[in-house]
C-alpha cells in the first residue's frame, strides 16, 4: 500500500470568488483587498501551480469546471478520494452550492486512463444534514489504514463510522479548535492542522485542546514511526498544515506546500521535512485568502490502477 502517488487531479474553476456558504464555518476565509482582480489573480496562481507540479515531473490532470456558481470546485479533494483497489469514495458536502461539484464527467475522464472497480457513496448522509468532506475531513495514513479526523460540522462521527465500515480504515478522531474573536471554535477541516506523509507528520498539537485526545494522536503517530513536526496555531493559520507528499515520475519524494506556508515554517522545520523529500512551493495567496484552503485542498490524489 503506497502513501503517495504521482498522479494528481486539479480542477480549474469557471470563476473564483469567496463562497459565502462555506465562510460561515471556515474561519480561514477572508475578504481581502483583491477587488475585481480576484478571479484573474486566482487563474494566474492556478496555472502557476500546475506549471510547478509539471516542472517537478508530477502527472497532472486538469479538469475545467463548467460551474459558474461554485468557486470551491478548485478544491476537488473534498468530494472524491481514490484508492489502489480501484475504488472511489464520494462524500457528502456541507455547502449546497458545492454538491454540484460531484460531476460524472470527471469520473468518465478518469475511466479513460484508470481502472475503476467500484464506487462507495456516502452522499446520502446529506439528506440528514451530516457531512464528511473527503481528504479535507480525513487525513489518510494509507499504509497503516488509519484515518485521522477532527470533528466539526463538516466531519461527522456517524459518517466516519460509515466510511470506516466501507473502507476498513480505523478512525482516530478528536476535536481541534482555533481562536476566532476570542472564542475557541472548531476547525472546519482536519487538513489545515495536519498532514501525514510516508515517514513524517505535520500537526498543530496545540489546537487539540483535550489532553487525552492529543496524547492519543501523538501515540498513534509514534506507533506508526512518523517523525512529528509540531506547528504553532499561527503557522497553522498560514497553511503550514495544508501540505502533501507526492511522487514524481522519477519516484522522487516531493513535499508540496504554498509559498506562504514555506515562509512560515522555521528553518529547522524545513530542514526536517527536507529529509523526507524535496520541498516544492507555489504562491496561491489569492486562493488561500478567499477560499480558505491551500495546495493540499487543490490536489485530489489518484491512486487508481492504470489501464494496461
Amino acid at each position: 500500500m503506497s502513501q503517495t502517488t504521482n498522479h494528481i487531479l486539479l480542477v480549474k474553476p469557471h470563476r473564483f470568488y469567496l463562497n459565502s456558504e462555506t465562510a460561515v464555518n471556515n474561519y480561514f476565509q477572508q475578504e481581502g483587498n483583491l477587488g475585481d482582480n480576484a478571479d484573474e489573480l486566482s487563474q494566474i496562481e492556478f496555472n502557476g501551480f500546475v506549471s510547478t507540479l509539471e516542472a517537478h515531473c508530477v502527472n497532472v490532470i486538469v479538469d475545467q469546471s463548467p460551474l459558474e456558481n461554485s468557486p470551491d470546485a478548485i478544491f476537488p479533494n473534498n468530494w472524491i478520494s481514490t484508492h489502489e483497489d480501484g475504488s472511489i469514495v464520494l462524500y457528502p458536502m456541507y455547502a449546497k452550492n458545492r454538491r454540484m461539484e460531484r460531476r460524472n464527467e470527471v469520473l468518465e475522464r478518469l475511466k479513460k486512463e484508470f481502472d475503476l472497480a467500484s464506487v462507495n457513496s456516502l452522499v446520502h448522509w446529506e439528506e440528514r444534514g451530516l457531512f464528511l468532506e473527503g481528504t479535507g475531513s480525513l487525513i489518510l495514513d494509507r499504509k497503516n489504514r488509519l484515518a485521522y479526523a477532527s470533528l466539526s460540522e463538516r466531519t461527522n462521527s456517524d459518517v466516519l463510522k460509515d466510511f470506516s465500515a466501507k473502507t476498513h480504515y480505523k478512525v482516530v478522531s478528536f476535536e481541534a479548535f482555533q481562536n476566532v474573536d476570542q472564542e475557541r471554535l472548531p476547525i472546519y477541516h482536519t487538513n489545515v492542522l495536519m498532514a501525514v506523509g510516508s515517514k513524517f507528520a505535520v500537526v498543530c498539537l496545540s489546537s487539540i485542546d483535550n489532553g487525552q485526545e492529543r496524547k492519543r494522536v501523538v501515540e498513534s503517530l509514534e506507533k506508526t514511526k512518523k517523525t512529528i513536526v509540531d506547528i504553532s496555531e499561527d503557522q497553522m493559520a498560514h497553511f503550514c498544515g495544508n501540505i502533501l507528499e507526492v511522487k514524481s515520475q522519477n519516484n522522487d519524494n516531493l513535499i508540496v506546500m504554498s509559498t506562504q506556508a514555506y515562509d512560515h515554517f522555521s528553518q529547522e522545520q524545513r530542514d526536517i521535512l527536507s529529509e523526507f523529500g524535496k520541498i516544492v512551493h507555489s504562491s496561491i495567496s489569492t486562493i488561500e485568502t478567499l477560499g480558505g484552503g491551500g495546495v493540499r485542498c487543490m490536489m485530489a490524489e489518484i491512486f487508481l490502477p492504470r489501464k494496461n
